[in-house]
């Protein structure tokens, strides 16, 4: 009888035993799995980190529209075309940080040829932020193209604008990332209305 209970009480003190070994195991293998999704759950905020707000974009330097304080278009067999144009820019930038760019030159050109200058003072765009801005009148000159006399008579003369803008992206004050931006428009100037329309940049 005695010994019945020694071995009843043996065999519970092992069941005992393997339960208690068996709740440790399972508890370590939560501990294991939380750890693990703890590990995927961090790596994927600091992707999703890495990929919108740390990703430095290249911002985008535009001609927005322009107005006219003088107008000159010739009548004559080889016309010239003087107009003094007030144009308007803009800096779009989308990046989570201010950009900070360079004195900047704009040129203008009629169908390849530089017609007229203007310059951009450094300034800044703030977060996710488009920046727009007019500079001084720029004056156009467009003399002996052989060109001009149709494209006066059509009533529509093409001009195109390009520059390349340097400057700094501080993405939230800590990381600095130089960045250059290139403007490439076009436009046409209507002789009648004397404004500007169709401006696409690339």
């Amino acid at each position: 009888m005695a010994e019945k209970e020694l071995q009843a009480n043996g065999d519970t003190e092992a069941a005992g035993a393997h339960e208690a070994r068996e709740l440790r195991k399972k508890k370590r293998t939560k501990c294991f799995i939380y750890i693990v999704l703890f590990v995927i759950f961090q790596t994927g905020i600091i992707t999703l980190f890495s990929l919108t707000v740390m990703k430095v974009r290249t911002p985008k330097f535009r001609v927005r529209g322009a107005s006219f304080t003088s107008f000159n278009a010739g009548a004559q067999a080889n016309p010239p075309l003087q107009v003094s144009m007030i144009p308007q820019f803009s800096v779009k930038n989308t990046n989570f940080g201010r950009y900070k760019y360079r004195n900047t030159t704009v040129d203008f050109f009629y169908r390849e040829t530089k017609i007229g200058e203007v310059a951009v003072p450094n300034s800044k765009a703030g977060w996710r932020s488009t920046k727009s801005f007019r500079v001084p009148a720029v004056n156009l000159n467009i003399v002996g193209s052989p060109q001009l006399g149709s494209d006066l008579s059509a009533g529509v003369v093409p001009i195109t604008s390009k520059a390349r803008m340097g400057g700094r992206v501080e993405l939230l004050f800590i990381l600095k990332k130089s960045r250059a931006t290139n403007m490439d428009c076009s436009m046409e100037i209507l002789i009648t209305t004397q404004t500007i329309r169709n401006i696409v940049c690339k």
